[in-house]
């Protein structure tokens, strides 16, 4: 079964202590199978894969044998890697389009907000300094937690308002077809990775 999962920079797992993987790999786990214990783990899709990312290479692996499934990983007595990418760029841009249709969303004018966002972007470019990819976060963090404040009131007085119940069943609603677009773009970025040969 096809399925994605994150390795270290290194292309080491997350946990155990294994030795590197190597494309085309098979590693096969003895014992009692556990999920988030014991056993190769991967994920139905990369949305799911980045929950539990341990690093930036993206895996496009093999699972066979026994596995056990959950809603968001599985477990497998076998995994076997297919293909892998440093999606560090891919997973960055990302982030960057997805804080950035929230902002708009928020309708924030906060310009430390954005110009996190366009510092990121350079500093995925390689033309800002980690420095400078510092200081705007710091920025971003202080317009964040006063955003936050003034949201937190507004939401207290639209409760007390009787409007309170739509508003958060509307927000909900926002909030799952956010998180769909947010996985329809990540699979975009990440198919266009790997459609990139070296």
């Amino acid at each position: 079964m096809k399925a994605y999962h994150f390795l270290k920079d290194d292309m080491c797992g997350g946990y155990g202590g294994e030795p590197p993987w190597k494309i085309g790999e098979e590693r096969k786990a003895e014992g009692e199978l556990m999920m988030c214990r014991w056993g190769y783990h991967a994920s139905p899709n990369w949305y799911d894969a980045l929950t539990y990312a341990r690093g930036s290479m993206a895996c496009i692996v093999e699972i066979s044998g026994e596995i056990i499934k959950d809603t968001d990983k599985y477990v497998a007595r076998k995994r076997k890697l297919i293909d892998a990418r440093d999606a560090e760029k891919a997973l960055r841009t990302w982030g960057c389009d997805c804080a950035e249709r929230a902002l708009k969303k928020a309708k924030v004018t906060d310009k430390r907000s954005w110009n996190a966002v366009k510092v990121a972007r350079l500093y995925n470019e390689g033309k800002a300094t980690q420095e400078e990819l510092f200081a705007a976060w710091d920025a971003a963090r202080a317009a964040a937690r006063a955003a936050a404040r003034a949201a937190a009131w507004a939401a207290a007085w639209a409760r007390m308002a009787a409007a309170g119940d739509a508003a958060w069943a509307a927000g909900d609603a926002a909030g799952d077809a956010e998180i769909k677009w947010q996985k329809r773009h990540l699979n975009k970025l990440m198919k266009e990775l790997f459609e990139v040969r070296e």
